[in-house]
């Protein structure tokens, strides 16, 4: 966790070093300072979309059918849920940490380790939530606008928010055989849902934007919002690789 956040802190710093250009008036209307470089990051990041996630995807789709794929997501989310129960409790939302609680005790005993999502069928859904909306309700500002690449949307309240969200990981202080295996199958097998799940939502944004960076940075803004005043709004944000 260590070596992520150190190479998350090398990159954002790099960005904004580097935008060094006097920032248009729109730019700072909208909190975004270094625009000019996030956009160049963005089409970076887009690139990577069309070039290299897609197409593996497009391999994914084409060799696991859709009841595996829907297996695999599960999994995945269920294996994330306890970040999820430990936000829960730090927003003080007694409704949302008994859900998620609930959730995570059926699913990985009723559901098999998550394969199956029974809690959701029985009218308990999923909801995700993470140390930045912790930070967000607690009155921390967002910060000036990032991308980072390979990464996406990344504001600095984020960032932070991602690098402490792996504290909560029970992963990382649980010792057994196999256990780096597991957690790299884990990283791989979260890859692959990520952008599978969100590929049809990037495709339309993408499609129906006369400025696809303006409209993800919105998007994005506006799911955060919505998250942190208590709603369950999924984040727009590009696949993270």
């Amino acid at each position: 966790m260590k070596s992520a956040l150190a190479t998350l802190c090398v990159l954002a710093t790099g960005l904004m070093l580097s935008a060094c250009s006097t920032p248009s008036p729109e730019a700072l209307a909208q909190h975004d300072p270094w625009e000019a470089t996030n956009r160049d990051v963005f089409a970076f990041d887009v690139w990577v979309e069309h070039h290299v996630t897609q197409p593996v995807d497009d391999g994914y789709r084409a060799v696991v059918p859709e009841p595996a794929r829907e297996g695999v997501h599960n999994v995945t989310t269920n294996l994330h849920e306890p970040i999820v129960l430990a936000n829960d409790v730090l927003q003080g939302d007694g409704k949302k940490t008994v859900r998620t609680l609930g959730r995570i005790l059926i699913n990985s005993t009723i559901g098999l380790g998550g394969l199956i999502d029974v809690a959701g069928k029985i009218g308990i859904p999923y909801h995700d939530n993470d140390f930045g909306i912790t930070l967000g309700q607690g009155g921390i500002a967002e910060g000036s606008y990032l991308v980072l690449p390979l990464i996406g949307p990344m504001p600095p309240r984020d960032l932070l928010g991602s690098a402490v969200d792996g504290a909560f990981d029970p992963f990382n202080y649980t010792r057994f055989p196999g256990r780096h295996i597991l957690l790299y199958a884990r990283t791989g097998l979260r890859f692959l849902d990520t952008v599978d799940q969100q590929r049809d939502q990037f495709d339309s944004i993408e499609r129906s934007s006369i400025d696809f960076y303006a409209t993800t940075r919105n998007l994005y803004r506006q799911s955060r919002d919505a998250r942190i005043k208590g709603g369950d709004s999924a984040a727009i944000q590009l696949p993270d690789l």
